[in-house]
C-alpha cells in the first residue's frame, strides 16, 4: 500500500514538473531523498513520463493530426512539400535526432552516474541562469512559423541536455528558442511538440526494466503513477501556455536557483546523500 501512496505523490511530481523548466528527473529523484525512500530510477522516471506525453497527445492533438498527415501527404505530392505543417514534421524528427542517438550511447551512464544529486543539483543551478539569460535577451521576434532546419536541429541538441536530471527537457528548448528568438509561446509550443516522440520512445525502451527484481517499483506503482502524471499534465500544460503568453519566465528562474543551492547545501552538510 505505501508503494501505491508513494506512486500517486511521484505522479503528482512528475505531472507538475514535466513540462514546467525545472525537470521533472530532478523533482522525481530529489523528493524521494528528501523523504528517506529508494531512488525510483530512471526506467520508472522514463515510463511514468508517457502519462504527461499522453497528455501532450490530446491537448495537442488537432496541431499534431494536421502536422502528421500534411508530412504524409508531402512524401507523394511535392506541391505539399513548402507547406508549414509538412516542414514541422521534418523538424520534429530532425530534432528528435540527437537525445535517441545520445540516449542509447549514454545508456548506462544516465542510469548511473548522472543520477548523482551533486550534478542534479548543479544543472538546476547553471539551466536556471541560462534560462534567466535567454528569456531576458531573447528579441521574441519570431513565431513558430519561421522555424527552419538549423534551428531544429540546435533545438534538437538543447533537448538532449535534458538527459542529464536536472537541465530539463522544456527549460533548456526553451532557452535555445529563446537565444534563436522565438516568443515565448513559440518556443513553449515546439518544446512540447519535439519531447513528443524522445519522451514515449524513452518509456516504451525502458518498459522491460520495470518488471526486474532490483527495481524499487513494480507494475502496480508504476500504471498508478503514469495515470496520475496524465491527469496532472493535462492541466498543467494549459496553465503554462496561459502564463507565458503574458509572463516571464522568472519565477521558474528563482526556483530552480534555490532547488539546487538547497540540495547542494544539504549535500555538503551531509543530511542527504548524493
Amino acid at each position: 500500500m505505501l508503494d501505491f501512496l508513494k506512486a500517486v505523490f511521484l505522479g503528482v511530481l512528475q505531472g507538475l514538473t514535466e513540462f514546467l523548466p525545472i525537470s521533472s528527473s530532478a523533482h522525481l529523484r530529489i523528493f524521494p531523498e528528501f523523504f528517506g525512500w529508494e531512488d525510483p530510477g530512471a526506467a520508472f522516471t522514463a515510463v511514468i513520463q508517457i502519462g504527461t506525453e499522453l497528455a501532450v497527445l490530446i491537448y495537442f492533438r488537432k496541431d499534431i493530426w494536421r502536422i502528421a498527415s500534411m508530412w504524409l501527404k508531402s512524401l507523394v505530392k511535392p506541391e505539399y512539400r513548402g507547406h508549414i505543417d509538412a516542414r514541422m514534421g521534418w523538424y520534429v524528427i530532425v530534432g528528435s535526432v540527437p537525445i535517441v542517438v545520445l540516449g542509447i550511447a549514454l545508456k548506462n551512464v544516465i542510469e548511473h552516474d548522472f543520477r548523482s544529486l551533486w550534478i542534479v543539483g548543479t544543472t538546476l543551478i547553471v539551466l536556471g541562469v541560462i534560462l534567466g539569460i535567454a528569456d531576458r535577451i531573447g528579441s521574441g521576434e519570431r513565431a513558430i512559423k519561421q522555424m527552419n532546419l538549423k534551428h531544429a536541429g540546435l533545438l534538437g541538441f538543447a533537448q538532449a541536455c535534458a538527459l542529464i536530471p536536472g537541465v530539463s527537457r522544456s527549460g533548456a528548448t526553451i532557452s535555445m528558442g529563446r537565444f534563436l528568438g522565438y516568443d515565448r509561446e513559440a518556443a513553449t509550443r515546439f518544446a512540447f511538440l519535439l519531447a513528443i516522440p524522445a519522451v514515449v520512445g524513452a518509456g516504451l525502451f525502458e518498459l522491460k526494466e520495470i518488471g526486474r527484481t532490483d527495481n524499487p517499483y513494480g507494475w502496480g506503482p508504476t500504471i498508478t503513477a503514469t495515470v496520475v502524471s496524465f491527469i496532472v499534465g493535462y492541466a498543467a500544460i494549459a496553465w503554462l501556455l496561459r502564463y507565458v503568453s503574458t509572463k516571464s519566465y522568472l519565477p521558474f528562474v528563482i526556483y530552480r536557483i534555490g532547488l539546487g543551492a538547497l540540495v547542494l547545501a544539504l549535500l555538503a552538510g551531509g543530511v542527504i546523500a548524493a
